[in-house]
C-alpha cells in the first residue's frame, strides 16, 4: 500500500479516479448508506459468510445440475456476452507505451483465451459477484494473474457508511464449516463485480445473481414436470376388468396369475370357464389438458429475461414479438459486458500504477469488441450514416467497436505496401445517401457509391 500511496500522492486526480471507489468517504457526505433492513445481517456477517448469498449459489448451481435449461440459459448469456472479446481503444496511434503493457497484461492474465473470459462472465452471472485475486510478481512491479475466487466466501469489511473501515483489510475469505478467516484481501487486491446490487454506493452489498428471483417459479415448474410424469403412468395406460362370476379366491388368484404372466406376449384373447366378462377400461382423457404447466413455464422464462424462444420453446411465438424479446435481452447483455469490462480496465489500471505509469481517462476505453444489440449489417449501417453526417473516422471505427490507432497503422501500412506510387491527390470518398423509411421496421436504407476510374463522371 505504501506504493499506492506514494503514487497517489504524485498523480493527483488521474489516481484518486482510477483507485475509485478504493479511496474514503467522501469529506462532506452525511448520513449512512445501510438500508435498515439490513443492519442486523450486516453486524452477523462481520462473525461469518453470508448464508442468504451462499444459499442462492447453492440452489441455482443445484438448478444447473438438474435441468438443461437453466445450464443453457447461463450458457448462452456468458457466450453472448463474451463474443468477439476485448478490444482496446486508443485515440492515436502514440499510445505505444500503454498499447504494450496491454498486450502483456493480456498474456498474463488470459485475457485473450475465450475459456478465461467466459469463465469469468459465468462467475458474475451465475453467482452474482465476480471477484478477481489481483496476483502479483515476485518484484510486485507488475500484474501476473487475475484468479476468481469463489463469491460465497468473500465478506467484505464496511461500516455504516458503506465504504471500507481499512483499505489495507478490504475483504476476508472465511471457510463455509468453520468461519474461520482464510485469507484477508486490500481494496486493490481483490477486485469485485457485482451484477445488480440492491445499493451500487454501498460496497458491502453484494451482487445476485441473474437468475435468484426465478428459482421459486423454477421449483413449482419442476414439481408439477414431475406430478405430470407420474400422472401419465398411473392413469394414462389401458386397463382391463376381468369378471369372473362364482369364482371363489383360489380360481380368481389361478386366474389372475396367468393372465399377468401372459402380458409380456402378444395377445388379444382371455378363455375362462365361468360366467364373466372382460371389460376395457380407458386411460384419462384429459392428459394433454397442461395449461398450469405452460403457464409456470412461461412464468419462468419472464423472470430470466431470456426469451423463451431462444430456448427452443417456439410454440404460438410470433417472429415479430420474439425480435422484440430479443432486443430487450441483448441490452441485457450490453449491460453484463460493460460490467464485466469495466472490472478489467480497473485491474488494468492497477496494472499501470504498478508499472509507474497514470493514465488519464481520456486516454483509452476498454469494452466488449461485439455488442449483441446490434447485428453485423446494422454496425456497418451505422458506421456509414455516422460517416455521411460528418463524423471524423476515428470516432465511426470507435463506435463500431474497432481500436482506431490499430486501423490507421493498419490502412498506412496497407496504402505503402499496396501501391508504390499512390495518387497525390487521395482517393475520392465514397458517396452515402440515407434513404428513410426504406428499410424493415421502418428503419433507414443505406446506399454506398463508390466512384470508378473516371472519378464519377459517368459514362462519356
Amino acid at each position: 500500500m505504501t506504493y499506492l500511496r506514494n503514487l497517489a500522492a504524485a498523480g493527483g486526480d488521474l489516481v484518486r479516479a482510477a483507485l475509485a471507489p478504493l479511496m474514503g468517504r467522501p469529506q462532506n457526505e452525511r448520513g449512512v448508506r445501510l438500508p435498515a433492513d439490513q443492519a442486523l445481517l450486516r453486524m452477523y456477517r462481520q462473525f461469518a459468510f453470508s448464508t442468504e448469498i451462499r444459499e442462492k449459489i447453492i440452489a441455482i448451481r443445484e438448478m444447473e445440475e438438474r435441468d438443461g435449461r437453466v445450464r443453457k440459459i447461463h450458457g448462452r448469456v456468458c457466450r453472448d456476452t463474451v463474443r468477439g472479446g476485448l478490444v482496446m481503444q486508443f485515440p492515436d496511434t502514440g499510445a505505444s507505451t500503454l498499447r504494450k503493457e496491454w498486450e502483456g497484461f493480456t498474456r498474463r492474465l488470459m485475457l485473450d483465451r475465450a475459456p478465461k473470459l467466459h469463465s469469468d462472465a459465468r462467475g458474475l452471472v451465475a453467482e452474482g459477484n465476480l471477484a478477481l485475486q489481483m496476483v502479483l510478481s515476485p518484484d510486485q512491479k507488475q500484474i501476473d494473474a487475475a484468479v476468481r475466487m469463489p463469491g460465497e466466501t468473500i465478506v467484505p469489511l464496511v461500516d455504516d457508511s458503506g465504504r471500507f473501515a481499512d483499505v489495507s483489510k478490504a475483504y476476508e475469505q472465511r471457510n463455509t464449516v468453520t468461519g474461520a478467516v482464510t485469507a484477508t484481501f486490500a481494496a486493490w487486491q481483490l477486485q469485485l463485480a457485482r451484477y445488480d446490487p440492491l445499493n451500487f454506493d454501498d460496497l458491502g452489498c453484494m451482487g445476485r445473481p441473474f437468475l435468484s428471483s426465478a428459482v421459486e417459479t423454477w421449483r413449482k415448474l419442476v414439481m408439477t414436470e414431475e406430478d405430470l410424469v407420474i400422472r401419465r403412468r398411473q392413469r394414462a395406460p389401458l386397463r382391463l376388468s376381468h369378471v369372473l362370476e362364482g369364482a371363489d379366491e383360489t380360481v380368481l388368484e389361478t386366474y389372475r396369475k396367468q393372465v399377468e404372466g401372459e402380458k409380456g406376449e402378444i395377445t388379444t384373447d382371455f378363455y375362462a370357464n365361468k360366467k364373466g366378462g372382460v371389460t376395457a377400461i380407458q386411460g384419462d382423457a384429459n392428459l394433454a389438458e397442461i395449461a398450469d404447466v405452460v403457464h409456470l413455464l412461461d412464468s419462468f422464462f419472464a423472470g430470466t429475461g431470456v426469451p423463451k424462444g431462444l430456448a427452443g420453446f417456439t410454440d404460438g411465438l410470433a417472429r415479430d414479438v420474439l425480435e422484440d424479446l430479443k432486443r430487450d435481452y441483448f441490452e441485457e447483455v450490453d449491460f453484463i459486458q460493460d460490467s464485466l469490462a469495466g472490472e478489467y480496465e480497473m485491474a488494468f489500471r492497477l496494472h499501470l500504477l504498478f508499472r509507474g505509469i497514470v493514465a488519464g481517462p481520456d486516454e483509452f476505453r476498454l469494452r466488449m469488441a461485439t455488442r449483441r444489440t446490434e447485428t453485423p449489417n446494422q454496425v456497418a449501417d451505422l458506421g456509414l450514416k455516422l460517416l455521411g453526417v460528418g463524423l471524423p473516422e476515428p470516432m465511426v471505427w470507435e463506435e463500431m467497436g474497432y481500436d482506431p490507432a490499430k486501423v490507421i497503422e493498419a490502412r498506412e501500412a496497407w496504402a505503402a505496401e499496396a501501391d508504390p506510387y499512390p495518387p497525390t491527390g487521395g482517393a475520392a470518398a465514397p458517396t452515402v445517401k440515407v434513404t428513410p423509411g426504406n428499410a424493415p421496421k421502418g428503419e433507414s436504407a443505406t446506399s454506398v457509391g463508390v466512384p470508378g476510374s473516371n472519378g464519377g463522371k459517368g459514362r462519356s
